[in-house]
């Protein structure tokens, strides 16, 4: 096993990935596993190195000062035929002198336009990491910079005539041509087969806890919501018998509806779109039909209606289809580790990478399992969990209309699925906005998000539906109204601010987007400091926070367990701004900071 070559915290020269510039870096740790040293730049973005890119201060000050170099800085009064503009010239060497001094003035002009130009993809440390000329901008010429890649050759040239490495030091051209970059962001430049190095949930023994609390939370929400007094303090519930809890025919119901929605999945309707760049440039595709397969599952759950199927009947079996889903999402998470041990290092998730069985299995190790085009963890996102959830509320209503015999169901129900189907049916309208989500980009696709998108969200969602048909709730119009009114006022704030948030990123040269002033970074992207972006950091955790507390409140204050989505929502996106925030500290570096500067409150204003 090679020896490393340099320590923790000792200062060198690292080179920026995709180009010949170096610039002072400070070693941070070492991967004994893959050889690369983890270094952290002046302006906090932190890559990861070959040794071969990485020299000595020392070694690298010896060179200019010794080699025969263009280099402008230098001040060397040996008789080698140097260029320097500042060396003093003798005799007939005069003119010869000038004429040189007269070229490289206008070759440094050329060099440094070029350089220019390349800015936002050489992501140069001092103008776009927290350091430019104006922080905030209304422009977007460096963002279509970045959206316009140059053809390979013009690269080459620009390396090959305008290198700022000592002649003596320049690379054989074979070995320049094969380190081909693709100048957009830093992701394309970061090793995707890093090791997970920060571990999240507690680390192993967090996650191997929440493998268990997580599915007993569920069942524990769900029993005393049965009772007749559904408090929290009445710990434990009376236990049902183990064999009552499964049911052959219910598990075969749920595997029908699983696969359905799969079958309409692959339904060649709808756009296919591309999702963001992968750690080595790639990008995968993604057919968008999510609204089309919950129109034509509301047809066939209306088909079943009209010939009197008792929907009702997931009502009564309720807790039988909370373990259905509960065992496949356990068998699916397994299914997905023991395949993602022979995918290619490149796609393994970067959150999911840490070589502990327990921690890559609850957080997801492959990062977009696929067969074939079929992409598992874009498919359970959206379709079998969320139209799921609207086909349970669905059911409750018609379980309150049987039980307490109702012509019509109350309105504290109308309102809880009214405002739920709203939520849904906004999801799946706006369906490609998920694929620039940390679900799809950084998360992988293990225990964590199958139980989430399988068990969790139908099952702990429709709480507060599942309330109302045991413990029905009675209010008033004008207090239906003002719910209502914030139910609005929640979506307005939501769906404004992510619909902002997706035009900019889809196209920052819009027109209509030129109002919009943003603070540029290193990966070329900008962070807006205007509208709903300016007024908090995460505006639409907000809208989404006031959304729950409306779902919540139809169904009265008698008891606090509907009221365990809302209480539960607020820490899942505390949580989640708080991994935000440490993943766009590393990726913007000081960018980060002026814009936390900038927009101090994170979801709250004037609160938190």
């Amino acid at each position: 096993m090679p020896s490393r070559r340099f320590a923790d915290g000792e200062v060198v020269m690292g080179r920026w990935p995709g180009s010949v510039l170096y610039y002072e870096v400070q070693v941070t740790s070492y991967d004994d596993v893959s050889h690369l040293y983890t270094v952290k730049y002046k302006d906090g973005t932190e890559l990861e190195l070959k040794e071969s890119d990485i020299r000595s201060q020392s070694s690298f000050k010896h060179r200019k000062s010794q080699s025969s170099s263009s280099s402008p800085s230098r001040r060397s009064t040996s008789r080698s035929r140097s260029r320097s503009p500042g060396r003093p010239a003798k005799g007939r060497r005069r003119s010869s002198s000038q004429s040189r001094e007269h070229k490289d003035d206008k070759k440094k002009i050329i060099q440094e336009t070029n350089l220019a130009l390349l800015k936002p993809s050489e992501n140069n440390t001092r103008r776009y990491n927290g350091e430019p000329d104006s922080t905030e901008k209304n422009d977007t010429s460096c963002i279509i910079l970045e959206q316009k890649s140059k053809p390979d050759l013009e690269i080459e040239r620009v390396l090959e005539q305008y290198s700022l490495r000592p002649r003596k030091e320049e690379k054989k051209k074979e070995e320049i041509y094969s380190e081909k970059k693709i100048f957009e962001t830093i992701k394309t430049i970061e090793k995707a087969s890093s090791k997970t190095k920060e571990l999240e949930f507690g680390g192993r023994i967090g996650t191997f806890m929440l493998i268990f609390f997580l599915p007993a939370t569920v069942f524990y929400l769900l029993l005393v919501c049965k009772q007749d007094d559904p408090s929290l303090m009445n710990f434990p519930p009376p236990l049902p018998a183990l064999e009552s809890l499964w049911e052959a025919r219910v598990f075969g119901i749920f595997l029908l509806w699983f696969f359905l929605q799969a079958l309409l999945y692959l339904l060649p309707i709808g756009k296919v779109v591309e999702g963001l760049p992968l750690s080595n440039g790639r990008k995968l595709q993604y057919r968008i039909n999510g609204f089309y397969a919950f129109v034509l599952t509301a047809a066939a759950i209306g088909t079943l209606l009209y010939f009197q199927f008792e929907l009702h009947y997931l009502y009564d079996h309720f807790m039988q289809f909370a373990v259905s889903a509960a065992a496949f999402s356990m068998v699916l998470s397994i299914y997905l580790y023991i395949r993602s041990l022979k995918s290619p290092e490149e796609e393994l998730a970067p959150g999911g990478n840490s070589g502990y069985f327990v921690y890559d299995f609850f957080t997801g190790h492959e990062l977009n399992p696929r067969v074939g085009s079929f992409d598992l963890k874009y498919f359970c996102e959206l379709r079998p969990g969320l139209i799921g959830w609207v086909v349970i509320n669905l059911a409750m209503l018609l379980a309150e209309m049987k039980i307490h015999n109702q012509s019509m169901p109350s309105l504290s129900m109308i309102l809880v699925n009214s405002f739920q189907l709203l939520y849904v049916v906004d999801a799946l309208w706006n369906e490609e906005a998920i694929l620039t989500t940390m679900d799809i980009t950084h998360d992988g696709f293990g225990f964590m998000l199958a139980f989430g998108d399988l068990v969790w969200v139908p099952f702990v969602y429709s709480l507060q539906a599942y309330y109302l048909v045991g413990h029905p709730t009675a209010i008033s119009w004008p207090v239906a109204a003002a719910i209502t009114i914030l139910n609005c006022i929640g979506y307005y704030i939501f769906r404004s601010a992510n619909s902002q948030k997706n035009n900019f990123r889809r196209n920052p040269a819009d027109p209509k987007l030129a109002y919009l002033k943003f603070i540029p970074t290193a990966t070329g992207k900008g962070l807006l400091v205007t509208g709903w972006w300016g007024f908090v950091r995460h505006p639409n955790y907000l809208g989404d926070i006031i959304m729950a507390l409306a779902w919540s409140l139809p169904c009265g204050f008698n008891h606090i367990l509907p009221y365990f989505y809302v209480i539960y929502f607020i820490c899942l996106l505390v949580h989640r701004e708080a991994r935000d925030e440490h993943h766009c500290k590393q990726k913007y570096g000081l960018a980060w900071e002026r814009y936390c500067q900038r927009v101090p409150y994170r979801i709250f204003p004037y609160i938190y």
